[in-house]
């Protein structure tokens, strides 16, 4: 199946794990796979907090022996984790990994089939949606409040998204509107497919990027939005896949 082709939910993955040849294949499973999309990378569970505090995460593909804290210990402290594959070099977990009702449990080294029979398992476990009806629904547009009522937005209409104090600032090809509304409840409400985050402080719709840099996109409108550390990987994969 190819990207084209697959028309499910997008799943956001995150991978923790201390190896960063762990890493390498994982994004590299990750990219080839449809549907899945790579948000963060991070090199331990306290860089797994963060990246949870900072992205929307369907999945995560997480080491069980890394430093300060190993992966058992941090998924316990989650009271709302999202689905969890585990990947380890260490068989005598497994029954942890049944007793915290991960979605499966990859031994390193590990295949991309096995990989991929993991990720299906993930996806059944997802809820499923419901077809589209000829009833207008919030599948196209961002529902926004203003002074005056409720305002749609149409999601083609969206350049970027800019933090702006206590206020959002969406700005559109005609103008911008101000919302009252935070970064990361915004970045729920918007399709993953159709958006991404560059930076803690800026949301970019994908088809608006005409040309990716290491540190900042450059936009049809010729702005520039900066792309910082903690995004780039998400970026760059959803640029290369759009």
């Amino acid at each position: 199946m190819t990207a084209a082709q697959f028309s499910g939910p997008v799943i956001r993955c995150l991978v923790a794990d201390d190896e960063l040849i762990a890493h390498q294949i994982l994004e590299q499973y990750i990219l080839q796979t449809p549907g899945l999309q790579l948000v963060a990378k991070c090199r331990n569970a306290l860089e797994a907090f963060a990246k949870l505090e900072q992205h929307t995460i369907d999945l995560i593909f997480l080491d069980i022996e890394m430093p300060l804290v190993n992966g058992i210990t941090f998924l316990k402290t989650l009271t709302k984790p999202p689905r969890v594959i585990f990947t380890t070099a260490y068989a005598n977990y497994a029954l942890d990994g049944f007793e915290l009702n991960v979605t499966d449990y990859l031994l390193k080294p590990f295949s991309y089939d096995r990989f991929a029979k993991a990720v299906e398992k993930v996806r059944q476990t997802l809820p499923v949606v419901a077809e589209a009806s000829g009833e207008p629904d919030s599948s196209s547009f961002l529902l926004i409040k203003e002074k005056d009522g409720l305002m749609k937005i149409p999601y083609d209409d969206i350049v970027y998204i800019e933090a702006s104090r206590d206020y959002m600032k969406v700005f559109t090809v005609s103008g911008h509107h101000l919302v009252h509304q935070t970064m990361k409840k915004l970045e729920e409400m918007l399709p993953a497919e159709r958006f991404v985050r560059t930076h803690k402080s800026y949301i970019v719709a994908l088809p608006q990027i005409k040309l990716l840099k290491p540190d900042a996109v450059l936009l049809m409108n010729k702005v520039e939005v900066p792309v910082s550390i903690n995004y780039a990987d998400a970026v760059k994969g959803k640029f290369t896949r759009q």
